[in-house]
């Protein structure tokens, strides 16, 4: 499953997935897989993602 809200989110901070991972210590390509739903994350990297774009673990990550 995408992860659209993480990508808006990150479009919303105006970074890149090259700015994003810089930030949180992972690659680019982490990131892009991330957002295509084909990496699951650890749940460090997830608070990291989450501090980074101050966002909620359940506002990005949460399926409904």
């Amino acid at each position: 499953m995408k992860n659209l809200k993480l990508k808006v989110a990150r479009i919303e901070k105006d970074l890149s997935q090259e700015e994003l991972a810089n930030i949180v210590g992972v690659s680019r390509q982490t990131i892009g897989l991330i957002e295509k739903g084909k990496y699951n994350p650890s749940l460090n990297l997830c608070i990291s993602i989450c501090k980074a774009l101050n966002k909620t673990l359940d506002e990005l990550f949460w399926e409904e």
